[in-house]
């Protein structure tokens, strides 16, 4: 039996970007210790508290069918934070509790985009991004960003592709770059989407991991609350990334319609879940800053170690739990290098190829194992890229 063109095409035809993080599981299975700097997991578990929460909730009984919009008590604290943070008046009737942040990007484009839309997003990008646009139909359309600049994206890049599209992904702070995007970048980009009428689509799911600068929602500038939706997630900012619980926040009328979308696909969140999120964002900005404290802290030792070497490049890593090194030096792309890294080495980092053309000749580094493994894998890093460019 044929499959449908939606599902075998979602890759379009070529690698998912997750061949190096795979080849280094088969290694880790057969016996081999590999340093694993590739994906976006703590180092720290949920953290106790929020863990008891849960089971207090399950044990409670709170284990049966949720609304499937979400809690109220879980939407109104989801809006609470969101309204403090940005200023943008928000109500339950603004948001919609999904199954993580994966779910949101998925509602947010089956909401902006009928089948064969053009839905545009920034190159490098988060892995799945191109998938989930193909998923609903759109055809994806990459704008491309620039290491000189240090990946902020462009309003000119941005205009020139617009024409006919329906929607526009960013995500600042970005996985995988590490870069904020500025005010002014972003009042770039508001006015490219209100000219040609695009719905913005905002991933900020790093949004509590700012290293330098600040967060700012475009859903807060003049003129786009009408044209944003808002993804979040307790993914990054609780380290509850196995809990599946994420929220998107938009007009009313998106998210009435949204509810309905979810009644037919997700049917919601487990009610224990959404019962332990609220704990948690009600333990405020002390916690999130203390669980994103250990990617603060190796940024910085990134930044010293990466000071003593002339291989290697660092674009600046202003906000998330990733790095992005420059290794065009070395002569060798990104994949090559990562593949030769793990042979030799035994550390596993993602090729830039991974995240799309642009960040060809680069790779990503999680850091996300304790500081001391970190700064030792760093140093070896930069020796090997150092053999390879001399």
């Amino acid at each position: 039996m044929a499959l449908s063109k939606r599902i075998t095409t979602l890759t379009a035809g070529g690698s998912d970007g997750w061949d190096v993080f795979i080849r280094a599981r088969k290694m880790i299975a057969a016996g081999t210790p590999v340093t694993e700097l590739t994906i976006g997991e703590h180092d720290i578990r949920t953290a106790a508290p929020i863990l008891q929460s849960m089971h207090q909730s399950a044990l409670g009984g709170h284990t049966g069918y949720a609304m499937v919009p979400g809690t109220d008590t879980l939407r109104d604290t989801v809006a609470k934070r969101t309204m403090e943070r940005t200023g943008v008046p928000t109500s339950r009737d603004n948001v919609l509790i999904t199954p993580g942040g994966q779910s949101a990007l998925f509602a947010a484009h089956a909401a902006a985009c009928d089948a064969g839309d053009t839905a545009l997003y920034l190159d490098p990008y988060y892995a799945t991004y191109p998938g989930t646009l193909r998923g609903v139909g759109a055809i994806p359309h990459a704008v491309q960003t620039r290491a000189e600049d240090a990946f902020q994206p462009r309003a000119s890049d941005i205009e020139a592709a617009a024409q006919g599209a329906k929607s526009l992904l960013i995500n600042s702070p970005n996985n995988p770059t590490g870069t904020v995007y500025s005010r002014e970048t972003l009042q770039g980009i508001a006015e490219v989407c209100q000219r040609h009428d695009l719905w913005l689509i905002s991933d900020e799911v790093y949004d509590s991991q700012v290293w330098e600068g600040e967060h700012i929602s475009p859903r807060s500038l003049p003129g786009m609350a009408e044209r944003t939706l808002v993804v979040g997630s307790m993914s990054k900012s609780h380290a509850m990334t196995g809990s599946r619980c994420g929220w998107l926040i938009g007009p009313e009328e998106a998210i009435n319609h949204l509810i309905t979308f979810a009644t037919h696909t997700t049917y919601g969140v487990p009610g224990f879940i959404q019962d332990a999120s609220v704990f948690g964002l009600e333990q405020g900005t002390s916690f999130e800053d203390a669980v994103g404290a250990p990617f603060r802290r190796r940024r910085d030792i990134a930044q010293k170690v990466l000071a003593e070497q002339n291989t290697v490049g660092l674009i600046p890593a202003h906000g998330a739990m990733y790095l992005m090194l420059d290794v065009r030096a070395t002569g060798l792309s990104g994949d090559a290098f990562a593949n030769a890294l793990l042979d030799a080495e035994h550390i596993a980092v993602m090729p830039g190829e991974s995240f799309g053309a642009s960040a060809a000749g680069h790779i990503r580094v999680a850091m996300t194992i304790a500081d001391d493994d970190f700064e030792r894998a760093l140093r070896t890093l930069c020796d090997f890229a150092e053999r390879y460019a001399t």
